[in-house]
């Protein structure tokens, strides 16, 4: 190593020394000549031995600093080389330059210069592929966790083993708490027709079913009601169950299907909290939205709002009650009359299922002596909606409470009711801004509840049970003030909607909704004029045959069908043909991918119940009923489209082996 000083420094103590011993000989040899000499001589001596010690401080203290010098260096050196960090540098082809010791024991090499990236890690690879600024990321390099730290100025990598501390977080996050709700669904209903001998065989096999199931799992589960049980597990636990996809939900529906017509279960799990409170609310909130969907379900829901569903494989059984339609009717009926106007909104491109509720609920608030207004986008009309509209507009006093969303908007006041019907969607209303403006808002609906909700309702209808909203407000009516009745336009209106969504009565129909359609009967609903309002014309019976024309039959009987690219069809042709698909022979699930008005790709699925295509289309965003539901994707084709689909249904095969969960 070079000497740190390169040229000595000047030495002021001793420059000083010589300039005042300068100036006291020659003072003293002005004064005395001798005396003068003899004191220069001593200065000289003195002068010497001071320059000799400075010397030998001088010569020590350099080779101190250059020793310490080298010891730095080498220290550096091998710090670069021994110390637990890799660190890489490469150039713009991604080859490395230099790296350390640690950094090639990471990757099992004796040296990385001159290797490739992409033949160390493809996950490295990507990693800087992707990254354009300064960043971090947990990457597995074998059998290792490592940090990668990021320079793209310099092209350096920093990786830390992290091993032990992403291992820890593994085994707390498995051992984290876990609250669940587990409900029996139709305890009550099959309890009511046992005598106590059954009765009491029923909840004792069904205990014995569960308790077999906790303790296998390790669960921890305590009864707290006939019909309700409180389960205490960990986050291990949870992915095991949702491995095996929760199969004590078919373990029990199929052994009490021997000696009863068979128990159902809904379970809400909330996870993903320390805190026991949040986790109780989280279950409950799950189960909630379990039962929403119709039951025989689990539903997990993460603190960070995540849900994940399973289950779902039945048809839900018309459980709602006369008692729960006549509360719910005389809650909404003093909402009615607390407020100075009534909005009814459905969705965008209203089948007739949402504007025949939608007039029901009108009628409803007349029978209260409020207004009320159904605001609807004239614009997005399909052609049996339309054939309606015509029919409306011929009763003036009907058809001038028809406003649109700005004239709703111009009217409402701090006291004015929004009534959403046929969807629970936020984003699915005819217009969002109406749903905001309003302080006051029911929701009346009988899809399934999905993961997106209009929250601030104040009074929720929600019967998965139901055939149609029409259905459920027909029932409401019945306990309104009789202080109007019903037309027959209106009654033909919302009796229109039920035989379109039952597709006369063949789907989704069960007792009540009989008791509803002569309800509507008896108060002069016409079936010749309802027949009218659904017919076809020949060019969309051609343009549906097309659609089926190009039909494909994958396995288990699901079918696809496609629309032409840059052709636009309307939601019902597609509905209408997903139909039609399903009653082919052979065909246990239907899927009509196609181009719509709003630039989207829609998807209407259909199926006999095997398959759960509700689950399906939540996957792609959408939802409805188990063996009715839809979706828009917001892709450019439909080829796009249908590739998504490919792997929901792909990913549905391979979770069960074929059977939908």
């Amino acid at each position: 190593m070079e000497p740190i000083f390169r040229k000595r420094p000047i030495r002021y103590p001793l420059a000083g020394i010589s300039a005042v011993g300068l100036l006291a000989s020659v003072a003293l040899l002005t004064i005395n000549i001798w005396l003068g000499i003899v004191v220069s001589a001593l200065f000289i001596v003195l002068l010497s031995f001071v320059w000799r010690a400075e010397e030998q401080t001088y010569v020590q203290t350099e080779k101190y600093i250059v020793s310490l010098s080298h010891r730095v260096e080498r220290a550096g050196d091998e710090a670069l080389q021994q110390l637990p960090i890799g660190i890489i540098l490469f150039d713009e082809y991604r080859q490395v330059d230099w790296a350390n010791e640690f950094a090639a024991s990471i990757f099992e090499r004796s040296s990385l210069i001159g290797e490739s990236l992409d033949e160390l890690s493809d996950a490295l690879t990507t990693f800087v592929k992707k990254s354009d600024d300064a960043q971090s990321k947990v990457l597995t390099i074998g059998d290792c966790y490592y940090e990668i730290q990021y320079r793209p100025n310099e092209r350096l990598l920093y990786l830390f083993d992290v091993t032990e501390q992403v291992t820890v977080r593994s085994l707390y996050e498995k051992d984290r708490t876990v609250l669940g709700v587990l409900l029996i669904d139709n305890y009550d209903e099959l309890a009511q027709r046992m005598d106590d001998k059954t009765k009491s065989q029923m909840n004792s096999h069904v205990t014995s079913l569960l308790n077999d199931w906790a303790k296998q799992n390790g669960i921890f589960m305590k009864r707290i009601a006939q019909d309700r049980f409180f389960i205490v597990l960990n986050d291990a636990t949870l992915a095991q169950l949702e491995e095996t996809n929760f199969s004590i939900l078919d373990v029990v529906r199929e052994r009490t299907a021997e000696q009863t017509s068979g128990l159902t279960l809904s379970i809400g799990i909330g996870t993903g909290s320390t805190e026991l409170i949040e986790l109780g609310d989280l279950a409950q909130a799950s189960l909630d939205l379990v039962l929403g969907r119709g039951g025989d379900q689990v539903a997990i829901k993460h603190i960070d709002g995540k849900l994940k569903f399973f289950g779902g494989k039945t048809n839900p059984v018309e459980k709602r009650t006369r008692v729960r339609a006549r509360v719910i009717s005389h809650a909404l009926r003093d909402l009615i009359q607390g407020s100075d106007q009534v909005f009814v909104m459905g969705h965008k491109m209203p089948d007739m299922d949402a504007v025949g509720a939608s007039i029901g609920v009108r009628k409803m608030a007349l029978m209260n002596k409020i207004p009320g207004y159904v605001v609807m986008n004239f614009d997005e009309l399909d052609p049996s909606v339309t054939r309606l509209m015509k029919e409306i507009e011929q009763d003036h006093q009907l058809f001038e409470h028809f406003i649109t969303p700005e004239q709703a908007l111009e009217k409402m006041t701090d006291r004015s009711l929004v009534v959403v019907v046929d969807t629970h969607k936020p984003s699915m209303v005819i217009d969002e801004r109406v749903l905001e403006a309003s302080e006051k808002v029911v929701l009346i609906d009988h899809h399934r509840r999905s993961e997106e909700f209009i929250d601030q309702s104040m009074l929720v209808y929600m019967e998965p049970y139901a055939s149609s909203t029409a259905e459920l407000v027909t029932e409401l009516i019945e306990y309104q003030p009789k202080h109007e009745k019903l037309t027959m336009l209106e009654a033909t209106s919302m009796l229109a909607g039920i035989v379109v969504d039952t597709k006369s009565f063949t789907l989704r129909t069960g007792s009540r909704t009989f008791e509803a359609a002569s309800y509507l009967r008896m108060h002069g609903a016409d079936t010749v004029l309802v027949q009218q309002l659904l017919k076809e014309d020949i060019d969309t019976y051609m343009e549906r045959a097309k659609l089926i024309d190009g039909v494909t039959v994958l396995d288990h009987g699901i079918a696809i069908a496609k629309g032409e690219e840059g052709r636009v069809y309307g939601p019902v042709l597609i509905a209408q043909t997903a139909d039609i698909l399903l009653s082919m022979l052979g065909i246990s699930a239907s899927f009509v991918i196609a181009p719509r008005k709003d630039g989207k790709i829609g998807i209407s699925a259909r199926s006999l119940g095997e398959i759960n295509v509700q689950r399906v289309m939540e996957e792609l965003g959408g939802g409805g009923h188990l063996t009715n539901a839809a979706c828009q994707l917001p892709v450019d084709s439909v080829e796009e489209a249908e590739q998504k689909l490919l792997a929901v249904l792909e990913k549905r095969e391979e979770s069960e082996g074929g059977n939908d969960s």
